[in-house]
């Protein structure tokens, strides 16, 4: 048997390896053994036999060829729906702050939202589910049944053997009366002879067999058909092979998916055919028009009245659940005709006046508003967005507003306080009259200041650039106030590459010295510059 090994073989022992070979195939030579202890067929072809290098199998072995992973155990567990593993009397720390369980948190509750959380409230604490996990492979997590329970279809097979047997019972009592009747009729008239009495036995047992017949559902009869010239054959119950399957009106990917298992495709497979031409539009087509939606009603009232302890079932007793529609939809619009009488009389009907009062006309608008019986509007206004989950509108350190809803200088702030210090504590209208009482204080010393320089000494006026891109022919600069320039060019580079060294709030100065223009004219990338990319 060869193996993974990387030894080297002489030819004579590969001969004598190949000997060995034939003789175990001819039944001569004992037949070789895994580390297992089972027998390894000779006839294996050698691809199959040998190992892979990298499993470093130095003795004879097929486990390579076995399957080594174990299958995730995916049937015979599954996630117990709805269990509940504890159930807390008052609110615990960490747990949901709208139902109180510790599983999960308040984004990720699911239940209805309640007006005051049990963290406050510590009452109807929800109790803690329990949370599986499962390692399914590709099988498993494909498969629709997974974790069906069986035993929940012998309710089915209880209800419907129970409405046989009520069925069973009363054709029996239908037949006793009705030859009850027939003896009473016997009896008064005495005309009967004895071919009718044999008439009676036979219609009794007629019955018998019809009983036998309706209650029989197990057996199928096979039916024919019969033509004017006498001949016969079967009906045709399946589909004409004329007709094209629906998934193979469109063999486009991403086209309507198609249901094997069902056989049903909602979506329609051509949306851009035109609807003369097209015979099938999916499912949708058929269980959103027509009788459908009468017959979808139908089922919902069903349901709620089941739910309400009506002994109702829509295939059970069909007739039975559409009758007691019937008579809901009658008493329904007589309540709701009662309702528009009496309201009518306490009102009024503004619709039968002639003249309506100058109150009405000059309130009267085009715009239709729906409402529903609660008082909320269904349709004739803008849906509202609603707020989410997560936080929003807080306000901190006693702000009454947002950082960023005020602007001035170049500086964003608070609006309720005015500050451009984010983070700062709220001084409301005191710290606003605080901040108007220096700034005009400041102005006041300013303007002093420099009342008092222009009568010591005349100001010195400024050198500030007035120039393009071109550089005026008589320039003088300063190159002391160059180089720093220059400097405080490289910084602010340096600052704009680097966004963390961004401020919140950035100063702007519009007076341009000449020599800062230079430094900027010197610092400047053109593109249209060749030895652009040697810069360092």
């Amino acid at each position: 048997m060869a193996t993974a090994s990387a030894t080297f073989k002489s030819r004579e022992h590969h001969r004598k390896q190949l000997e060995l070979e034939e003789a175990r195939k001819a039944g001569l030579a004992p037949v070789e053994v895994d580390e297992d202890g089972k027998e390894i067929n000779p006839h294996i072809p050698q691809y199959m036999s040998s190992a892979p290098w990298y499993l470093n199998a130095e003795k004879p072995s097929l486990k390579h060829q076995r399957k080594w992973k174990s299958d995730p155990n995916y049937t015979k567990s599954w996630y117990d729906r709805g269990a509940k593993i504890f159930q807390a009397d008052k609110y615990r720390k960490g747990a949901c702050e709208n139902c109180g369980a510790m599983t999960h948190n308040s984004k990720s509750c699911m239940e209805r939202p309640r007006k005051i959380g049990a963290k406050w409230t510590n009452m109807h604490i929800a109790p803690d589910e329990k949370i599986e996990t499962f390692e399914l492979d590709y099988d498993g997590k494909r498969d629709r049944w997974n974790g069906y329970d069986t035993a929940t279809y012998a309710r089915v097979i209880e209800r419907y053997e129970a409405r046989d047997e009520a069925r069973r019972k009363y054709l029996k009592e239908q037949q006793l009366k009705k030859l009850e009747e027939k003896n009473n009729k016997e009896n008064k008239e005495n005309e009967l002879n004895d071919d009718e009495e044999d008439e009676d036995v036979l219609k009794v047992d007629e019955a018998k067999v019809d009983e036998s017949k309706q209650v029989d559902f197990a057996k199928v009869e096979k039916r024919v058909r019969t033509t004017g010239g006498g001949s016969t054959g079967t009906v045709r119950n399946l589909r004409i092979r004329e007709d094209i399957a629906k998934y193979l009106l469109n063999l486009d990917v991403n086209s309507a998916y198609y249901d094997p298992k069902t056989r049903s495709m909602r979506e329609d497979p051509l949306p851009d055919a035109d609807p003369n031409e097209k015979f099938y539009g999916g499912d949708n087509q058929y269980r959103m028009s027509g009788q459908a939606l009468e017959f979808k009603q139908l089922n919902i009232h069903a349901w709620e009245a089941f739910e309400k302890g009506q002994d109702i079932h829509m295939q059970a007793a069909p007739s039975q659940a559409e009758l007691l529609y019937k008579n809901f939809k009658i008493i329904k619009e007589k309540l709701t005709s009662q309702m528009k009488n009496a309201i009518m009389e306490k009102y009024g009907n503004a619709a039968s006046k002639e003249e309506l009062p100058k109150e009405l006309l000059l309130g009267q608008t085009e715009r239709q508003v729906e409402y529903d019986c609660a008082g909320r509007i269904i349709k004739g206004l803008e849906t509202s967005i609603p707020k989410s989950k997560y936080e929003e509108d807080i306000y901190i350190n006693n702000h009454t507003s947002v950082w960023g809803s005020w602007w001035k200088d170049h500086q964003w702030g608070y609006k309720c306080c005015k500050q451009t210090i984010r983070n700062s504590y709220c001084t409301g209208a005191a710290g606003i009259e605080a901040a108007e009482a220096v700034a005009d204080l400041m102005m006041a010393n300013i303007d002093r200041k420099a009342a008092s320089e222009d009568t010591h000494a005349p100001a010195e006026e400024k050198r500030l650039a007035s120039w393009g891109t071109d550089l005026p022919a008589d320039l003088v600069l300063n190159q002391k106030k160059l180089a720093e320039a220059l400097k405080k060019e490289d910084e602010r580079k340096r600052e704009e590459k680097d966004e963390r060294k961004r401020k919140y709030n950035v100063r702007w100065n519009d007076e341009v010295t000449p020599e800062e223009m230079e430094a900027y004219r010197m610092k400047k990338i053109h593109h249209d510059d060749p030895m652009k990319d040697f810069l360092h």
